[in-house]
């Protein structure tokens, strides 16, 4: 049982393979946090230290114990109103306006399996694989109950946290904020690893020390955001790639969301996972629920690169749905980049048939598609084919397409509408707009309202229509702007954003229900949604709109502390690059794109003969590496924000084989030599470099690591596998000394 109750001390214990969580339910019936860290086997009650502190109250039902205070004690599930003066994971305002909520413990449950969540995403898994516990608390006075639920997968060390809100009361109350998840650590100096970014540069890498306050990062635009991704890390400061505590927290949603980390007066960390409380206010009915989003918990005792294979374990086998992780998926070709708005029929095939004699297996026509759409500024929501500019059907297209031995897709923005469309004109009242004020356009755009049922459905079905005449076998599923004007005909103040978000799971749902084979890729101006929300109903998404190989070297170190390569929409593109300018060699672009989901974003039509055989050889090389590139482990070997290189490593599951890659960011004069440490591999075996034929002693690449060639020039690049002697080598060409 990974689950344990010691109903003689009200002791919860979690146990998974390598961690341990445990919190108790005290004489007052409040759930403490006890520990949550390496295993123990202990009862970790005797780490709590009560004292007279002054100025933190003691709840009345203490008497005269003044050492026995909420605003000192670790809590499981702290709320405002009981003297705790730390973030609180959960306010509510009660029906006679008072800001109060004393959760005190019901009864419990233990069950084999993980709990679903009704109408959002949530990590899966079957009775043998995991369990659920679900603790009822309840506020006796407003008589709402909160059960706290926890998944644990013991196999992968993963606990997840969310909760669900039932007004027994009643009157209506209204949720002012909810948190699905908090974490309060009692002693040791910790530092907050987050991603922050922007358009077309997400998930930076940021480190910075816990001081004695609050510090708070989220989205308030609707999504989860270019700006900060909702997956932070609690690291000791010590901790390494390979060594020390930290504790990883992933908010599966992809709406608005806040973190919390906060070090109190006495050096006790409090961090606090959940919606963004400032655009939130829900009204709970008697007998309503309301369930917060679900948060993925992990700790490793073994630096970064343990909490990563944690996450990616879990994303990968719990969160993706319907494809075949070990099956490499297609690779594609996207128009955009080749011609962003100025195409027809004509030249969309002549690209397919470029692409086709490549070895490309699809092709994606992008923006421009449907209505009035020559440019950014009309059409959106009009989703009819226009063929006039495609010279016939979508479906002549599609089997023209088809015939070269080629799939088709296609790119869409359900979520938005123009102001210049057919839509817009007959139901301009379907997009968010505050009465008696003018909307924010962003792109020239509105956001059309999908908590309203009837938008959605109207969508849903053109879409459909143009997914079955079409032969679609691949989706875009774009949404280009943040959300603003927050104001629902039909909706109620406070509750639209979590609603919106809601009605697009809703939507993605019922599409992958209805096409389960169709592979849908998200994306919202590149990274802007990307989050372990979406992955649930898109398995890959569109990393960034930057498509510069060495942008992306940074963007995708970022990504990877949570997110695994097999999830990364990542294409080769032209030189210059068309958002920085940048030249770079196809070599480069192709390594750097084989560490995602590897494909094409540009004009191979103009390309010289020897660029197309390198492409082919670049599909080739990537098909051959691609079953544990997307199942192996993934190792950082460097931080390119740092260092003047970028260098990760790939370990096939068995440990048989390891891909080296790397790309030069800098080069000096006289450089200093660089050596780069593989890991993962088998000790006391002997690796063979397949580009050479040299063997390595696994310990030797490991320990000492190996020179990179100073012939290498600033963006030169080098992949090279490493393979078990016993199996044979691979090829490809050296960068090392």
């Amino acid at each position: 049982m990974a689950v344990r109750f010691q109903k003689e001390n009200g002791i919860f214990t979690i146990d998974t393979k390598n961690t341990t969580y445990q919190m108790k339910i005290d004489s007052y019936g409040c759930l403490l946090h006890l520990y949550y860290g390496a295993a123990v086997r202990e009862n970790m009650e005797y780490l709590l230290v009560y004292a007279d502190r002054g100025f933190s109250g003691n709840p009345y039902e203490a008497k005269e114990d003044r050492t026995y205070s909420y605003d000192v004690l670790p809590q499981e599930y702290p709320t405002l109103g009981t003297g705790d003066y730390r973030s609180s994971a959960l306010i509510v305002k009660n029906a006679d306006k008072t800001e109060c909520c004393a959760l005190k413990y019901v009864g419990h449950e233990i069950k084999k399996g993980k709990y679903a969540l009704c109408g959002l995403p949530a990590v899966y898994a079957g009775g043998s694989e995991a369990e659920t516990l679900e603790i009822e608390m309840e506020d006796e006075v407003s008589g709402l109950s909160v059960k706290l639920l926890y998944g644990v997968l013991a196999e992968e060390d993963i606990i997840t946290r969310s909760a669900v809100f039932i007004n027994r009361g009643t009157s209506e109350m209204v949720i002012e904020k909810a948190g699905s998840a908090c974490l309060d650590i009692l002693s040791g100096e910790y530092d907050l690893i987050s991603f922050y970014g922007r358009h077309a540069m997400e998930r930076n890498f940021q480190r910075n020390p816990l001081m004695h306050g609050n510090m708070v990062l989220g989205s308030r635009r609707g999504t989860s955001s270019h700006q900060y991704n909702p997956a932070v890390i609690l690291a000791a400061h010590n901790a390494t790639e390979d060594t020390g505590a930290c504790y990883g927290m992933a908010f599966v949603y992809s709406g608005s969301f806040q973190f919390e980390a906060e070090k109190d007066q006495f050096g006790q960390i409090r961090a606090v996972m959940g919606l963004q409380p400032e655009q939130f206010h829900y009204p709970l009915a008697p007998e309503e629920r309301f369930t917060v989003p679900e948060t993925i918990l992990s700790f490793s005792g073994n630096g970064f690169s343990g909490l990563t294979a944690n996450f990616h374990n879990c994303i990968r086998n719990h969160i993706l749905r319907g494809n075949d992780p070990k099956q490499a998926g297609p690779i594609l070709i996207n128009s955009w980049e080749t011609s962003y708005f100025d195409f027809n029929g004509n030249t969309i095939l002549a690209l397919a048939k470029e692409a086709a004699g490549l070895g490309i297996d699809l092709l994606v026509l992008d923006d421009g598609w449907f209505g009035k759409r020559d440019d950014d500024n009309s059409g959106l929501g009009d989703w009819v084919v226009n063929e006039e500019k495609l010279g016939g059907t979508l479906n002549d297209l599609s089997k023209k397409i088809n015939e070269l031995g080629m799939q088709f897709g296609i790119w869409v923005e359900p979520e938005m509408v123009s102001e210049d469309s057919r839509l817009y004109r007959e139901h301009p009242d379907w997009a968010l707009c505050v009465p008696g004020r003018k909307p924010v356009r962003s792109r020239n755009q509105l956001v059309l309202d999908f908590s309203r049922e009837e938008v959605r459905t109207y969508v849903f079905d053109s879409i459909c229509k143009i997914i079955e005449q079409g032969n679609i076998r691949y989706l875009k599923w774009d949404m280009n702007r943040s959300i603003s004007d927050l104001y629902s005909k039909a909706g109620v103040p406070g509750r639209i954003l979590y609603d919106y978000v809601r009605g697009v799971y809703d939507f993605l749902e019922k599409l992958v229900q209805k096409y389960p084979d169709l592979l849908i890729e998200g994306c919202s101006g590149g990274g802007g949604r990307f989050d372990a929300g979406m992955l649930y109903y898109t398995p890959q998404i569109w990393c960034s709109d930057n498509t510069d190989a060495i942008d992306r070297t940074r963007i995708q170190y970022g990504s990877s502390f949570f997110y695994p390569v097999s999830v990364m929409g990542s294409h080769v593109s032209a030189v210059p690059n068309h958002q920085t300018g940048r030249v770079t060699s196809l070599k480069t672009r192709g390594i750097t794109a084989m560490a995602g989901t590897f494909g094409y974003e540009l004009d191979v039509q103009n390309l010289t003969a020897g660029e197309k055989e390198e492409i082919r050889e670049q599909i080739k090389t990537y098909r051959q590496y691609a079953g544990y590139i997307k199942t192996g482990s993934y190792y950082r070997l460097s931080n390119p924000f740092s260092d003047p290189y970028a260098a990760w490593l790939f370990v096939s599951e068995d440990r048989k084989k390891a891909l080296l890659n790397v790309v030069m960011l800098e080069k000096h004069g006289n450089m200093e030599v660089i050596y780069v440490r593989l890991k993962g591999l088998l000790r006391g075996e002997i690796y063979v470099d397949g580009s050479t034929g040299r063997g390595y002693d696994s310990s030797a690449l490991m320990e000492a690591g190996v020179p990179l060639s100073l012939q290498m020039n600033e963006y030169d690049s080098c992949q090279i596998e490493f393979t078990l002697r016993q199996a044979g080598t691979g090829g490809g060409s050296s960068c090392l000394h």
